[in-house]
């Protein structure tokens, strides 16, 4: 076995060791609005359904090199305000893009042209190529040397025609490709799917074409 103590070893090597090893992980694709009325979005990773009851997800952003906030976190941190959008295959290199460091009054979403909607409880934008779009607000705060931890409570979901029965509230899996971050600037799509038997002593799992969930 390779055994590491953490405590021994630098926060980069950590965050490389946590980054490539917990995965795939979930792309919160975020927008924000700035004291000037721009529209900002980027990518984070490090980001997951937390509960239902309240309904609230986890987003942790972290510091520049310099300590100064990333757009997004000096955005929640004034309005708390935030739009969550989950990342598939049609939108994922836009979604990459955002990434890029851009000057807080130069929108993200016009430099890699994705459209900005309004949206129904929060002043930030949708995106209405988006497959999802959790608007929140600003419920808890964690702050470390190196991080914030937003804690968003869902207050409206919207999400592209046909992806969900409201009636027997199942998401239909055949249109629902979303993306997921395997570290570095790779990625990972969802489309390879297998079940499990309840009761393990069966056959190993199979692929399988679910179609909702």
């Amino acid at each position: 076995m390779t055994e590491v103590d953490f405590e021994q070893i630098t926060s980069y090597q950590r965050y490389k060791m946590m980054a490539s090893l917990i995965v795939p992980r979930p792309i919160a694709l975020v927008t924000t609005l700035g004291r000037n009325g721009v529209a900002n979005a980027a990518p984070f990773s490090m980001f997951n359904m937390v509960g239902e009851d309240p309904p609230i997800l986890m987003l942790s952003i972290n510091r520049l090199t310099d300590g100064r906030l990333k757009d997004t976190a000096a955005n929640i941190l004034d309005n708390n305000e935030f739009v969550v959008h989950m990342s598939d295959e049609a939108i994922a290199a836009k979604m990459h893009a955002c990434g890029e460091s851009l000057p807080p009054d130069v929108s993200e979403l016009t430099r890699v042209g994705l459209t900005p909607g309004p949206s129904r409880t929060v002043k930030p934008p949708r995106i209405l190529e988006a497959p999802v779009a959790f608007e929140c607000v600003l419920q808890e705060k964690l702050e470390t040397e190196s991080r914030y931890v937003f804690i968003g409570r869902i207050q409206w979901m919207a999400a592209r025609d046909g992806l969900i029965d409201t009636e027997k509230w199942r998401v239909n899996l055949r249109e629902y490709h979303p993306v997921a971050r395997f570290g570095a600037s790779f990625y990972t799509r969802t489309n390879d799917r297998f079940s499990i038997a309840d009761d393990v002593s069966e056959a190993p799992p199979q692929s399988t074409s679910i179609d909702t969930l």
